[in-house]
């Protein structure tokens, strides 16, 4: 069974920084698509950033140049490191899990809490 807990959330200044992290397990690990979502209270769940089992990684356009998506496959784990954060950045972060063959079914963390105070 696939289970994804993420840490690493909680309340950050305006311009500041934080790493995510999502520890995996139940999957192989290093053949899987991971990948982050957030959702505002109010908005629909967004796609953050992506990273491939190969190692390509793919960023909504709001974050790039400001969030880097990483992956360990030692430690069946994905990180999110965010710099420079807004106030707009304030949601729920998600981990997201798709695996082979097709990686067509999501499998979802429970979520950590990220505020950025202005």
């Amino acid at each position: 069974q696939v289970q994804l807990v993420e840490s690493g959330g909680g309340l950050v200044q305006a311009g500041g920084s934080l790493r995510l992290s999502c520890a995996a397990s139940g999957s192989n690990f290093s053949v899987t698509r991971m990948g982050w979502y957030r959702q505002a209270p109010g908005k629909q769940r967004e796609l953050v950033a992506v990273i491939t089992s190969g190692g390509i990684t793919n960023y909504a356009d709001s974050m790039k140049g400001r969030f880097t998506i990483s992956r360990d496959n030692a430690k069946n784990t994905v990180y999110l490191q965010m710099n420079s954060l807004k106030s707009e950045d304030t949601a729920v972060y998600y981990c997201n899990q798709r695996r082979p063959p097709d990686y067509s079914r999501h499998y979802w963390g429970q979520g950590t809490q990220v505020t950025v105070s202005s």
